[in-house]
């Protein structure tokens, strides 16, 4: 496999995670931090790291809006949900 082919595939699973985490608004981050040890807004934060490393300019908001599919404060009053005490005491243990 080429190095342009490797990166074309990976490219297409992000798209697809990303696909993913937009058809299930249910779940929160919260939740994907206990249950994976990474959510939303850690790809942003990757997402934003990996193009500095490249020299391009994606700050964290652009990067946020990227991964949301809308600006991250719209997303989150339409589909943030309170944790629940098991899942704050949960994340804490970690």
């Amino acid at each position: 496999m080429t190095n342009k082919t490797e990166t074309e595939i990976e490219a297409a699973v992000f798209r697809r995670l990303l696909e993913h985490l937009d058809s299930r608004k249910d779940v929160q981050n919260i939740e994907l931090m206990n249950l994976a040890g990474f959510c939303r807004n850690c790809l942003s934060k990757w997402y934003s790291a990996a193009a500095e490393e490249r020299g391009v300019d994606v700050n964290y908001e652009a990067a946020r809006e990227l991964v949301y599919g809308e600006p991250y404060a719209e997303w989150k009053d339409k589909y943030q949900t309170t944790a629940t005490q098991e899942q704050i005491e949960a994340f804490n243990k970690k």
